[in-house]
């Protein structure tokens, strides 16, 4: 189970730090002409039930992940409406 838990987390990590970068220089220049708005909407209703889904199953890596990732996409989705 510890190590079923830790590679949860590390996957999590990896994921979501991954994201980062593009999320703060998005937020940071609001220059979001080469982000699909159709594609960002996706993704970010995929966050979202990724994040329910940890939240269902009690998977904390999954959850923790997932709202982080939602906060920033959410942003980010944000920004391309308001920023066409």
């Amino acid at each position: 189970m510890i190590i079923t838990e830790t590679i949860g987390y590390l996957a999590a990590f990896g994921t979501t730090v991954s994201f980062l970068p593009q999320a703060i220089k998005t937020i940071r220049t609001k220059d979001t002409s080469g982000i699909s708005l159709s594609m960002y909407a996706l993704f970010t209703t995929g966050t979202l039930l990724w994040l329910i889904y940890g939240i269902m199953n009690n998977s904390l890596p999954v959850a923790v992940a997932n709202v982080i990732t939602f906060l920033f996409a959410s942003i980010i989705l944000v920004y391309k409406i308001r920023y066409k």
